[in-house]
């Protein structure tokens, strides 16, 4: 499996910014997909996963409200629309894969991550 993520930038606090990670390798489909941040010096922590179908997405409490996970089975890509930025979501954003035809959406359940974007929000 190839993951790259890509769509990250300068943002403003209270900006939004959406990214996107590209999938290749395998059937789309079969595998539910993470995003995960890791901030400078810090370990990388769980944002949200979403569903092989779409339809059932877990956010972490921290960007609960702000973010939303989609994705385009069609397209083999998964998006994470961030609103409301603040300055602690400034960290370098990675997507991840889980196990094919794995129904999981915690954190432990994705194991795979591709290269990561930067995202960066000013105060």
């Amino acid at each position: 499996v190839q993951l790259q993520a890509f769509g990250g930038g300068l943002v403003q606090a209270g900006g939004s910014l959406r990214l996107s990670c590209a999938f290749s390798g395998r059937t789309f489909s079969r595998y539910a997909m993470a995003w995960f941040r890791q901030a400078p010096g810090k370990e990388r922590e769980f944002v949200g996963a979403v569903s092989r179908s779409g339809d059932s997405t877990k956010y972490a409490d921290s960007v609960k409200g702000r973010f939303t996970i989609s994705r385009d089975n069609a397209k083999n890509t998964v998006h994470l629309q961030m609103n409301s930025l603040k300055p602690e979501d400034t960290a370098v954003y990675y997507c991840a894969v889980g196990l094919e035809y794995g129904n999981g959406l915690r954190p432990e359940d994705f194991g795979s991550w591709g290269q990561g974007t930067l995202v960066t929000v000013s105060s």
